[in-house]
């Protein structure tokens, strides 16, 4: 008995440790780098918690959208800063503890100077988030979707040596510091954005993200016509949701971000679930409409939790 006991336990090991080793086996920061740079057209899904990013994870996505209005709003804050940069790195460390795939943390403006930029880019690497995307607007943010808000930039160069003081202090040369151009959000033509786009490449950006709030393509098809692939393009589709996703491949766009769906998507389903146990006074109606219970240990994996206590508890 305590020989199959004790096989029971080796067996029970070798599983943990053959899972760690597999989510280990290369850098989450290498492959976000892969996935920018790749010449197919990738995408990243919206996260803002360690479930959703499982779930994020589990349906086949490559990488995630760690986004500032969806963190914000599941503290119950507006997209204004009113979460500090350290209660946004808490819920993203949970995000990466919970998953294998590259998180892109949307970092707003970087939560203040070059400084507070900095020292957040190492604490993100500390926790294991593969990059952050930094946006040229003044420090406290406005959400880029807000109608009829003023939309104050940033410096130009201030901004750029704010690119260049997270790129010379990150220890994994892999990390991803992505820079936000939200020229066409604060209602200024093309040009503008390429000069601001081609000044933050030039700082040492990986990547630049170019942003736009009307319903159909036109700034990013006039941005991409004379970009001329100086760099990876991200773009995020949320107001102009109706264009094919073959125009983005047309137009040589490197990445897609489903920017804030999963929260959306939970709002519409809390809502309705809360108004229903409320008109019912019963569960009767709703039981078949969510999640069973078991399907949340399984997402919290519960079953690597009970292999642990046969590897590690004594057995009497």
């Amino acid at each position: 008995m305590a020989q199959l006991l004790n096989r029971c336990r080796r067996a029970a090991c070798i599983v943990i440790m053959a899972s760690r080793t597999a989510s280990t086996s290369s850098k989450k920061t290498t492959r976000l780098k892969q996935l920018l740079s790749s010449p197919e057209l990738t995408f990243l899904m919206e996260a803002h918690n360690g479930l959703s990013a499982r779930i994020v994870q589990e349906t086949g996505f490559q990488g995630i959208w760690a986004s500032g209005l969806s963190i914000s709003a599941q503290l119950g804050l507006r997209d204004s800063n009113e979460a500090s940069w350290t209660q946004v790195l808490e819920v993203t460390e949970f995000m990466a503890d919970a998953t294998d795939i590259p998180i892109l943390l949307d970092a707003d403006t970087g939560y203040g100077n070059f400084n507070n930029a900095r020292r957040l880019v190492r604490k993100l690497e500390d926790r294991g988030i593969a990059g952050c995307c930094i946006e040229d607007k003044c420090f406290p943010k406005t959400n880029s979707l807000l109608d009829g808000r003023q939309q104050p930039l940033a410096d130009i160069e201030e901004f750029s040596l704010k690119i260049k003081a997270c790129k010379d202090h990150q220890k994994d040369p892999d990390f991803c510091v992505i820079a936000r151009v939200e020229a066409f959000i604060a209602g200024w033509g093309v040009e503008e954005a390429l000069i601001r786009a081609e000044a933050y490449v030039n700082a040492g950006a990986d990547a630049v993200l170019i942003h736009s709030k009307k319903t159909e393509p036109s700034d990013i098809e006039a941005f991409m016509s004379k970009w001329k692939n100086k760099a990876p393009v991200v773009i995020v589709p949320t107001k102009y949701f109706s264009t094919p996703t073959t125009k983005f491949r047309e137009l040589g766009v490197s990445t897609v971000i489903w920017a804030n769906h999963n929260l959306r998507a939970s709002i519409t389903a809390m809502q309705n679930i809360c108004h229903q146990i409320m008109s019912d006074q019963s569960l009767i109606n709703i039981e078949n409409k969510v999640a069973p219970v078991k399907e949340v240990f399984r997402l919290q994996q519960d079953s690597e939790l009970k292999l642990a206590e046969n590897c590690y508890l004594p057995k009497k």
